[in-house]
C-alpha cells in the first residue's frame, strides 16, 4: 500500500504580518494533486494543522476543505493528530462527524489505535496515532526530579511505554503497522520557525522508544524533511516530513515536500520513501544590497526574484527616508524586512579605534587632525598633560 505522510502545515501563519492564506490553499490543491496522481491509499498527517490554539476562520475551513478532497468521500483514510501548536480539544471536536468519511480526529493521547483495509491491495493497516505527549496533556508528572537528564530519561520511557501498551496485542505480521506522532526526536535538525517544546533537552524522545514493531514512524514537529539517526537492523524508518512551505528566513534554500511510503506487511526492509517536491510556497530569500539603493533598484527593474518573499540588509552611508522604503514596498509587495546597514565614516572608525590609547597619544592625535597635520612637540604634550592634572585636582565650588 501507499501512505501519504505530512505535517506542519499551520494554516493561519503570517509572516512578519504578510498573510500566507494564498500558499496554504495552493499547497491543498497540490496536495490533493499528488495524492490522487499517486494513487495513494491513506493519508498521515502529523501534527501542527494550525499555527496557533485558536485559529482564523479561514484558517479552519481550508483544513475541512483539506480532509472533504483527500478522503475521498470515505474511499480514502485520512487520520490527524494534534501538534503542540493545536488545541486537542478542538482539533477533535468534529471527530465523530469526520468518522463517517473515513477521517479520524485525534487530540489528545491515548492508546488506541487506527486500523483500516486497502481494497486495491486487499491489505490491513494499523497506525497508532500519538498526539503532541506533553506531561499537561497526557495528565502525569513523569518525574519528581529536576534535573534535565531524569526528566529526559523519564519521558523518552513513557513514549515507550505507551508506543508498547498501543502496539502489542494489534501490531501483527500480515499488517502494515506505523507509528504517528507529534514530538522532537534525538537526533533530529531544528530551524528558528519551530516552537520548541523540548525544556532544554527535556522532552527529547530517543528513536528507540518506538520499538521495533513498526514499519515506519512518521513524525511531525521540524520544519526540514529528514531522516531521523541511522537505521539500525530490524528498527523502523523514523522520519520527518517536513512543513509544505517555509515559515522563516532560516527555512530559505530548503527544499519542501512530502513523503510518500510504499509498504506491504511483513519484511521491514522493503519499505520503499519517495519525497515529493512541492512548489506552492513562495521562497524565501535574503538580499545584501552592498551598492546601497541603486543596487536595489536595478535588481526591481529586472524582476529578480518576483514571487518570494524578501528580507533586505541595505548598505548605506546616509539614513533611509520614509519615501525611500514606501517606494521599495510599492515596486515589490515580496519585501518583508528592510534592514538598513550604515557605514562609518573615516573618523568615526578613527575615533573607535583609538578608544583605550593613553591620553598624551589622544592628544597628539588630536593636535594633527586640527591643525592639517602637524606634530605636537614634548613640551606642548607636557603642557597639556599639566593642565590635566590641575582641572581634576580642582575642588569644585
Amino acid at each position: 500500500m501507499r501512505l501519504l505522510h505530512t505535517a506542519d502545515w499551520h494554516f493561519g501563519r503570517t509572516l512578519e504580518g504578510r498573510s500566507r492564506f494564498e500558499e496554504h490553499a495552493a499547497f491543498v490543491e497540490e496536495l490533493v494533486r499528488v495524492a490522487d496522481e499517486a494513487c495513494v491509499d491513506a493519508v498521515l498527517i502529523a501534527g501542527d494543522v494550525y499555527d496557533s490554539v485558536n485559529p482564523p476562520a479561514d484558517a479552519e475551513t481550508l483544513f475541512y476543505e483539506a480532509l472533504t478532497m483527500l478522503s475521498k468521500g470515505g474511499a480514502r483514510p485520512v487520520i490527524a493528530i494534534a501538534g503542540n501548536h493545536d488545541h486537542p480539544d478542538r482539533l477533535s471536536a468534529s471527530g465523530p462527524l469526520a468518522r463517517r468519511h473515513g477521517i479520524t480526529l485525534a487530540g489528545s493521547p491515548t492508546v488506541k489505535t487506527v486500523e483500516f483495509g486497502v481494497e486495491r491491495t486487499g491489505e490491513r493497516a494499523v497506525v497508532y496515532a500519538l498526539p503532541y505527549p506533553s506531561e499537561a496533556r497526557l495528565r502525569e508528572v513523569l518525574s519528581v526530579q529536576a534535573n534535565e537528564e531524569a526528566l529526559q530519561r523519564a519521558y523518552s520511557e513513557r513514549i515507550a511505554e505507551l508506543v508498547k501498551e498501543a502496539t502489542a496485542e494489534r501490531f501483527a505480521p500480515d499488517t502494515v503497522n506505523v507509528v504517528m506522532s507529534h514530538l522532537y526526536a534525538l537526533g533530529g535538525y531544528e530551524s528558528d520557525s519551530e516552537r520548541p517544546i523540548q525544556v532544554g533537552g527535556a522532552y527529547t524522545v530517543h528513536p528507540s522508544a518506538f520499538g521495533t514493531a513498526a514499519h515506519y514512524v512518521a513524525l511531525g514537529h521540524l520544519h526540514r524533511a529528514q531522516m531521523v539517526g541511522v537505521r539500525e537492523e530490524g528498527a523502523p524508518i523514523v522520519r520527518y516530513s517536513g512543513s509544505p512551505i517555509a515559515f522563516s528566513f532560516s527555512e530559505r534554500g530548503q527544499a519542501k515536500s512530502v513523503t510518500i511510503v510504499e509498504v506491504s506487511p511483513g519484511n521491514r526492509s522493503s519499505v520503499v520513501l519517495e519525497d515529493v517536491p512541492l512548489s506552492s510556497g513562495r521562497p524565501l530569500v535574503r538580499w545584501e544590497a552592498k551598492e546601497g539603493l541603486a543596487q536595489v533598484r536595478a535588481w526591481l527593474d529586472e524582476g529578480k526574484d518576483a514571487r518570494a518573499w524578501i528580507d533586505l540588509e541595505l548598505h548605506l552611508t546616509e539614513a533611509l527616508s520614509m519615501e525611500d522604503i514606501q517606494g521599495l514596498r510599492r515596486a515589490h509587495e515580496g519585501l518583508v524586512l528592510i534592514r538598513p546597514v550604515y557605514a562609518m565614516n573615516k573618523e568615526e572608525i578613527a575615533l573607535r579605534s583609538e578608544a583605550g590609547l593613553p591620553i598624551d597619544e589622544l592628544f597628539r592625535r588630536f593636535y594633527s587632525r586640527q591643525t592639517g597635520g602637524a606634530e605636537a612637540g614634548d613640551e606642548l604634550v607636557s603642557l597639556f598633560l599639566d593642565l590635566v592634572r590641575e582641572d581634576g585636582e580642582a575642588e569644585p565650588a
